[in-house]
């Protein structure tokens, strides 16, 4: 379960506050919450993912890098997350307010595509970042379920392995699912030749 602490907070004490322990946080409509401690798993994907898509960028030539650590702050609640995997784009950085000193981000021109590893806490990947990276404008965004734990709504039932990509159409996610031999579909990266097991092996 995710552990939140009670104290409201604006993203400037957020960021002020922010311990130097290795724990993840993130602000969730003005609570600080603790974000669950990753699993070797959940690591094993997020790394497999980062080398493929640093590939694609690569071969594209594109101004792309993939931060080790960045933020991305929610403007209209109050909200600052920490993805997976930021895909930024380079050349916009200089016209970020906050990338400077508080690596953070608040334009969607300088982030094509977001990805989410989701674990215990996949309300917040199915609900919350959906609807904030939406509203944001991201181009692209990844929920990666390769343990199956979000509901049956968006995993089937039986719950199954899935990959859900949301591509924004005209300000609204066109949510594309992906499991088992299925090919991914990126809009983003067309020359992508990964299928959705291939990415849920990668976790072993």
């Amino acid at each position: 379960m995710t552990q939140t602490l009670p104290k409201l907070a604006t993203f400037e004490q957020f960021i002020d506050w922010y311990p130097s322990n290795g724990v993840r946080y993130e602000l969730h409509q003005g609570v600080i919450v603790e974000m669950p401690p990753p699993t070797g798993e959940h690591e094993n994907v997020v790394g497999f993912l980062a080398a493929q898509i640093t590939f694609q960028f690569l071969q594209m030539g594109l101004p792309f890098r993939i931060p080790k650590t960045a933020l991305i702050k929610i403007e209209s609640n109050n909200s600052t997350y920490s993805p997976d995997i930021l895909v930024l784009n380079h050349d916009n950085l200089v016209n970020q307010p906050l990338w400077g000193k508080q690596s953070t981000v608040i334009q969607a021109a300088s982030t094509p595509i977001v990805i989410e590893v989701v674990s215990t806490n996949w309300r917040d990947d199915y609900y919350d970042k959906f609807r904030d990276y939406e509203e944001m404008g991201i181009p692209e965004y990844w929920i990666v379920d390769y343990a199956a734990l979000g509901g049956k709504r968006f995993t089937g039932n039986p719950k199954q392995q899935t990959i859900t990509i949301c591509n924004l159409v005209d300000g609204d996610y066109q949510m594309a699912v992906f499991r088992g031999d299925d090919v991914m579909i990126s809009p983003l990266f067309p020359q992508l030749e990964l299928t959705a097991q291939q990415i849920f092996d990668s976790a072993l």
